[in-house]
């Protein structure tokens, strides 16, 4: 059997020239994972060796990068040394078998690009003019995304609240979150399950509320939350210093209460608002956040993903779950995406229980227009074992690293010499017609089995993250796209990160990078 490499990148492997084909003879791996072998080393003499050429290559079943139509769960275990200030919790794509909405139809993916060009347009216009709330100015289409189903991003069901009525219909829920170590299987857990997206460049939280009038509210799975059955529920009074903190999200008093109230805006004219309150979130039966804030929601515009309950805001400001709760957990967090819907990952508040030289560390920074998000810099991309030549000013404005954008965006000269690698290294295949923003895709009707060259993102401090091959391709497509121009923050998407455990330490100022993860 060939050697099969994990993805350090050395000096010596970044300047061997490249091979621009594989070798011929394959060798089928467990995971529908291919190593690539050659028949002898002797037939690549005055250049790359077999070994490293078969390094420089991996070959994956085309079926092994479809959606199975049943949850496979998780393909790794819960860390057995978890301590009291880490909490971790199942993840799922927000479509998918293994959803909260598992019996909804999966996006078509011209629906998810779609959408993703509204993500990325408003990442931009936070790092254009620093605003947290969205004018709707986006020019993009916006009814080929109301459906709801449009979202490629992670989702996870804590519950919310304490019974004060633990006969009341939907007052107590089954929840799905298994126990991090030595349990005994899903446990019910007081008040109400609500799926949430986790997002990274929110600041607010917030869930669907009774009451809540159709159609201001938006179809969801779970048991809608109610705040007037949970005896730890609180609201803000308009003048408190939680209302005044909420800045550009605040939305004035409710009359004659006096309660504050918010409201937050999505680029693509989606918005909600409604009470900001506090009540307890579970996210598992030993993690137990008391007073946590959010918004309450009675009236949505639009329609969010997959019946979804709301937002978990992981973003910088103040608001987010990450702020909150610095105290008890650091103010570290880290998520991991599977490589398809069929597979659940899982979210960890608090520094995880794994050892820090399985990641891939780099400095983490923020700019003072959209101080919520958080950034890195790439500084080179291997494809095939060769560095591309790009300059290094072209990476220096950095990247976002968003939770919520699926597609990569580069600096146009750095996304030419990626497809110009990738291009070369792909020439037995059939080109297809673009799709959406991707412009290099290809035919693969009648392949079984398909010879990709690795990709390495090498970020600030050598940091290499070999990507998995789920993360080169989407939709058959080379899963990037050139961003405006090379002055332009970037952004890495969530399809290059898929199965890595992407870990934000906020107060450390790094970010770091776990491969086969989940």
């Amino acid at each position: 059997m060939c050697g099969f490499r994990l993805g350090s990148v050395t000096s010596a492997s970044i300047g061997r020239p490249a091979m621009m084909a594989p070798p011929a003879v394959w060798l089928l791996l467990p995971l529908g994972l291919l190593c690539l072998c050659s028949s002898t080393a002797a037939s690549l003499s005055g250049g790359a060796t077999a070994a490293e050429a078969a390094a420089d290559y991996v070959v994956v079943a085309t079926s092994w990068l479809k959606t199975k139509p049943v949850c496979q769960g998780l393909r790794v275990d819960a860390p057995a040394n978890l301590t009291a200030s880490s909490s971790w919790v199942p993840l799922s794509h927000s479509y998918g078998p293994c959803s909260a909405a598992a019996g909804s139809l999966s996006p078509a993916p011209a629906d998810v690009l779609l959408q993703d060009q509204h993500r990325a347009a408003y990442i931009q216009r936070k790092l254009a003019d620093g605003t947290p709330q969205d004018d709707n100015g986006s020019d993009l289409p916006e009814s080929d995304c109301k459906s709801g189903q449009s979202e490629h991003a992670p989702t996870v069901s804590p519950n919310i609240g304490e019974n004060s009525s633990p006969t009341s219909e939907g007052s107590e829920a089954v929840t799905l979150i298994e126990p991090a170590a030595g349990g005994s299987g899903a446990q019910r857990l007081p008040g109400v399950k609500q799926t949430m997206v986790l997002d990274t460049a929110s600041d607010v939280a917030w869930v669907q509320c009774a009451p809540c009038p159709m159609p201001q509210c938006h179809p969801q799975t779970d048991t809608i939350y109610d705040p007037s059955q949970s005896s730890t529920y609180a609201p803000f009074a308009c003048g408190s210093p939680v209302c005044r903190q909420l800045g550009p999200y605040g939305n004035g008093c409710a009359a004659g209460s006096r309660q504050c109230q918010y409201r937050v805006q999505y680029p693509d004219g989606r918005s909600t608002m409604g009470t900001y309150i506090s009540d307890t979130l579970r996210l598992n039966p030993t993690s137990v956040i008391g007073g946590f804030q959010f918004g309450c929601s009675h009236a949505v515009q639009g329609h969010f993903p997959n019946d979804t309950a709301g937002i978990m805001a992981l973003g910088r400001g103040a608001q987010s779950l990450a702020s909150q709760t610095r105290l008890t957990y650091g103010g570290v967090f880290s998520y991991c995406l599977p490589r398809t819907a069929s597979y659940s990952g899982f979210f960890v508040l608090g520094v995880p229980g794994v050892a820090a030289s399985r990641y891939a560390l780099t400095p983490m920074f923020a700019v003072p227009q959209a101080p919520m998000l958080y950034l890195v810099r790439l500084r080179a991309i291997v494809v095939a074992g060769q560095a591309l030549a790009v300059p290094p000013a072209v990476f220096a404005p950095g990247a976002v690293v968003d939770s919520r954008t699926v597609i990569t965006r580069l600096p146009p000269t750095a996304y030419g010499a990626l497809r110009a690698a990738f291009r070369a290294s792909m020439g037995m295949y059939r080109a297809a017609p673009p799709k959406q923003q991707l412009d290099t895709c290809y035919d693969f009707r009648g392949v079984r089995r398909v010879t990709l060259p690795r990709v390495t993102l090498v970020f600030d401090h050598s940091a290499a993250v070999e990507l998995d091959p789920s993360g080169i391709l989407y939709n058959d497509c080379l899963a990037f796209t050139p961003g405006s121009d090379d002055r332009a923050i970037g952004a890495i998407g969530n399809v290059q990160l898929q199965t890595y455990e992407v870990l934000y330490n906020v107060a450390g100022a790094t970010m770091g990078f776990r491969r086969a993860a989940c």
